[in-house]
């Protein structure tokens, strides 16, 4: 168990990055308080067993500025990101609750086309927002809209998903270019002076983990949202005490995507995606597993991008160059604010 003194005197940005500190702050207060039997810090939703049909459950918060961007707004985000947090438990979504933390002085007509959007892309993935609340706060004490969801989804008893499951020698597969909400949030808030055509690839992704489903060497599947890619194959590494190696040439990421990224000095590689897929699978079904994700309009890019190592502990990137890196554990946090 970590010490509080690693988490230091004070929160910052950085503990809320999905990386390491994000780490150190989930398993030095939050587990080690509310430790029980279905508390899984490591995994995105929750099973409650029932022998007819697991129910899966799950819970997320959605901050991000600006509250729209190219591609969504913070409202199809949350609904969004509960769908996806479901699926990649292998579960079908249903049924969502929802908290409104509205800040005095937001327009009115803004909160209408947030509600207006989440409304529609609920109903386009099957889903219902069932019940909620809602709260003001006085103006500076906010950032316009936070949201807080809850969802609900069912999966077929027995179907074996979790980080525990990997072992040495399976595949690595991502669905689609990584980076490229990140890039799109970044530049709708014009910080740089920079502007493009990239647009957040905020989606549901239940089509491309159903697609799996049918696969018994599928180990386990996240969807890479707070830092990105890298931080997934962190996350493997330290619950299994494998190793992760990515080949940098098979990683799809778009060109505008990598233009900004050299330009600014970012990693796509730690940047978020709202809606595509990391996937562990065995390696000998791997190949099909990457055809039926390509056939797919959501996974025409996917590609098999790694394999799980006997290198304890450690990320390695092999380099177009024909090099290797190590890729670090996240800290500081590059772009807060971002989902």
């Amino acid at each position: 168990m970590s010490d509080t003194h690693e988490l230091g005197t004070h929160i910052t940005l950085a503990h809320g990055n999905g990386g390491a500190n994000m780490r150190a702050l989930i398993d030095t207060l939050f587990a080690r308080y509310l430790r029980n039997p279905l508390l899984d810090t490591r995994a995105d939703a929750a099973c409650i067993p029932d022998p007819q049909a697991e129910l899966i459950v799950t819970c997320d918060g959605f901050t991000v500025q600006p509250l729209e961007f190219p591609g969504g707004d913070i409202g199809t985000l949350a609904i969004h990101g509960t769908i996806n947090d479901l699926a990649v438990a292998g579960a079908i979504p249903g049924y969502l609750t929802l908290t409104a933390i509205l800040e005095e002085g937001l327009e009115t007509a803004l909160l209408e086309r947030v509600i207006k959007n989440m409304s529609l892309t609920a109903r386009e993935n099957n889903v219902a927002v069932i019940t909620g609340d809602t709260k003001v706060v006085r103006r500076g004490e906010g950032s316009g809209i936070y949201l807080v969801t809850t969802g609900f989804g069912s999966r077929c008893p027995g179907q074996r998903l979790g980080i525990e499951q990997i072992q040495v020698g399976d595949s690595l597969l991502v669905s689609g270019p990584v980076g490229d909400h990140g890039i799109a949030v970044l530049l709708a808030r014009e910080q740089f002076g920079l502007s493009g055509d990239v647009s957040s690839d905020a989606a549901s992704v239940l089509a491309l983990t159903q697609a799996l489903s049918e696969y018994t060497g599928l180990r386990f599947m996240r969807d890479p949202t707070r830092g990105g890619l890298a931080t997934v194959c962190h996350d493997i590494s330290l619950a299994t005490g494998l190793g992760v190696r990515l080949n940098e040439g098979a990683i799809p990421v778009a060109a505008a995507v990598r233009s900004v990224c050299d330009m600014l000095g970012y990693d796509p590689l730690f940047l978020a995606c709202e809606g595509r897929v990391v996937a562990v699978i065995a390696a000998a079904q791997a190949e099909a597993a990457l055809r039926h994700w390509q056939e797919l309009p959501q996974g025409q890019q996917a590609a098999i991008i790694g394999t799980v190592t006997t290198d304890r502990h450690r990320v390695i990137l092999e380099t177009t160059l024909g090099g290797e890196r190590l890729l670090p554990a996240l800290e500081d946090d590059p772009l807060p604010r971002i989902c």
